[in-house]
């Protein structure tokens, strides 16, 4: 609760008024002091009542492809049972302020405001919470009040469609691909029974031994496993213009792209940051929330680090790398990737400003990998589609 320069202005006269009054005997100037002083207590007193508000709102949809359409409901209840609530009340949309008319709201009554939410920028959008504002008739008082839970808008990277996909390195015996889920090549671990499993699947020496009934999951080799490492240093995107690094969001667009063409050929994909270690969570959540990082460490340091990662784990058999200008020296590290991983791609996004082997976009042949020059997400997809193999 803060006094308005008017608040303040009439609390100081008072005080004079009243003191000149006491001080000289002149009751003209106590009353008026008194008056002054009773008009602010009345205004505190009015900004102090608490309304009793209902907030929700909906996103429409709340997980969204950058620069498509989203919009926030929000919906204000007055719970109060004897008076009508006469706020003014904004709702924080990202970096915008959105105005909530709340005129006259009568005691169970609701209104419902609509408004677009920002989706030009990649990332998640904080929406909320509703700021009420009170003030009394004067003008003396104003008290800001916070009502309702934060929501969050997930704007995530926009998608190409990609029409190849890698056919992966290990085939089946018969030289198909098989789309079978559950193969029979490979075996890869065991997991308890559930109702609906085939028997013959029944490891029985295992479940002898633990008591329990283990299934076999046996690993399908000709599908290949595509890994997508995204490089997340900002020493690989160094140009920033308005706070963002145009190459970064390519290479976001880049990784979604892949991870959407992976997933609708019911693919095993995995997504891995050069600068982060973490794993879980939703592909399209993760690329949604990835940021640069200018580093704890050195950045070749940190790319070794992930190569080394990968080199031990074996995540895949398809390794998909996506850079900036800044890591075209660095390639190199990549090398000793092509045992574990026997395909290998490098995409490097220089933002219109090509000046690597390749020439101003294309694709050619670095350290026995496939590497690909692209401006942006939608120059990638075409050099993606117009690799002639892996």
């Amino acid at each position: 609760m803060t006094l308005t320069p008017r608040g303040i202005g009439l609390l100081g006269s008072a005080a004079i008024l009243l003191l000149a009054g006491f001080r000289f005997g002149y009751a003209e100037l106590t009353l008026l002091g008194t008056v002054a002083a009773i008009a602010v207590a009345c205004a505190l007193a009015h900004a102090a009542w608490r309304p009793r508000l209902d907030v929700s709102r909906r996103a429409d949809p709340d997980r969204v492809a950058r620069g498509d359409a989203a919009t926030m409901a929000l919906t204000v209840r007055n719970g109060s049972r004897l008076r009508s609530a006469n706020l003014i009340a904004e709702d924080r949309c990202g970096e915008r302020v959105v105005p909530v008319p709340l005129l006259r709201l009568r005691p169970g009554r609701d209104t419902t405001v609509s408004y677009p939410v920002p989706t030009h920028r990649r990332g998640v959008v904080p929406v909320g919470p509703l700021r009420v504002t009170r003030r009394d008739v004067l003008g003396l008082v104003s008290l800001g009040r916070s009502h309702g839970e934060t929501a969050r808008v997930w704007v995530h990277p926009r998608i190409h469609p990609l029409a190849a996909v890698p056919a992966g390195v290990a085939r089946s015996m018969d030289g198909r691909f098989d789309r079978v889920p559950h193969g029979t090549i490979t075996f890869d671990s065991l997991r308890e029974y559930v109702v609906g499993d085939e028997l013959r699947r029944v490891h029985w020496r295992t479940s002898a031994r633990i008591g329990e009934l283990m299934v076999r999951e046996d690993l399908d080799t000709s599908l290949p496993r595509i890994v997508v490492l995204l490089d997340n240093r900002a020493s690989a995107h160094p140009q920033v213009v308005d706070g963002v690094a145009q190459t970064f969001e390519s290479a976001c667009e880049a990784a979604a792209s892949v991870i959407a063409a992976a997933i609708r050929e019911d693919l095993p994909v995995t997504l891995l940051l050069v600068d982060d270690d973490r794993m879980a969570g939703d592909h399209l959540d993760r690329l949604t929330e990835a940021e640069l990082r200018d580093g704890r460490r050195d950045g070749a340091e940190a790319l070794r680090t992930a190569t080394t990662r990968l080199r031990q784990q074996r995540l895949g058999d398809t390794l998909v790398f996506l850079t900036g200008p800044g890591a075209r020296a660095e390639l190199g590290l990549l090398g000793a990737l092509r045992g574990p991983y026997p395909a290998v791609l490098a995409a490097i996004f220089h933002g219109g400003d090509a000046t690597g082997p390749t020439g101003p976009g294309g694709a050619g042949s670095v350290e026995g990998m496939l590497v690909i020059d692209a401006a942006d997400g939608a120059d990638f997809a075409a050099e993606w589609d117009g690799a002639g193999g892996w």
